[in-house]
């Protein structure tokens, strides 16, 4: 079993590298960091990691319909939501789109690394 690969897609440089000491300190391992949903796209279809952190509010396409594109490509792409607006109206949008994880931004890191653990058990039992 090799590391568990994740990539991050924010349009904040600062919150990506937050993420990555965090994930690498706890053994995962950040393979690609895009900066907007484009982005996040073409470089998924490239790098093909284990898990997405994706934030919801970003410049051009969101977080929520980068995500929804994703889906429909790869119907088994797990997808980890963050986003500074954890509203009722922001939880039912993510539902809606088949996604059941969203944390709060700023997150806190045992939250983080709890969600991802179990993102990783749930992976590796289907």
């Amino acid at each position: 079993m090799g590391k568990t690969t994740l990539m991050v897609v924010d349009d904040s440089p600062f919150a990506s590298k937050q993420i990555q000491d965090l994930v690498e300190e706890n053994g995962y391992e950040m393979i690609g960091y895009a900066k907007n949903g484009e982005e996040g796209i073409h470089m998924y279809e490239e790098l093909h990691p284990d898990i997405v952190i994706m934030d919801i509010i970003m410049p051009g396409i969101d977080g929520l319909e980068t995500a929804e594109i994703l889906l429909k490509k790869d119907p088994n792409a797990t997808i980890l939501m963050l986003s500074s607006l954890c509203d009722s109206g922001t939880l039912e949008e993510v539902k809606a789109i088949g996604l059941k994880y969203l944390i709060p931004k700023p997150w806190e890191d045992d939250v983080l690394l709890a969600t991802l653990e179990m993102l990783t058990k749930q992976r590796e039992s289907k």
